[in-house]
């Protein structure tokens, strides 16, 4: 039976997935990029836009993002040195 002792022990390694609710802020330079595309295909991330709103001057984006705890980390980190502010959303603003 040490076989399945070995299994189980693999299992362990595999990372924990996640789910981070974001307000992104762009600045102008940025808003005709394609951000929540880069974000998701370079991160391997599900993105949901819960809410947005772009005009000449900024872009603000409510995105609900999942997948792995690092993952989504690096994605926090790479959008902050992108030029995106990024905060946490709190959880009554967008409920269900």
């Amino acid at each position: 039976m040490p076989d399945k002792a070995k299994k189980v022990s693999k299992k362990s390694s595999i990372p924990e997935k996640g789910r981070q609710r974001l307000w992104l802020m762009y600045p102008p330079k940025l808003i005709t990029s394609p951000i929540v595309w880069e974000l998701i295909t370079r991160f391997e991330l599900i993105a949901n836009i819960r809410q947005a709103e772009v005009r000449d001057e900024i872009g603000i984006v409510c995105l609900e993002l999942e997948g792995k705890r690092p993952s989504l980390k690096k994605a926090s980190q790479w959008l902050k040195r992108k030029g995106v502010k990024v905060e946490p959303v709190e959880i009554s603003v967008i409920t269900g």
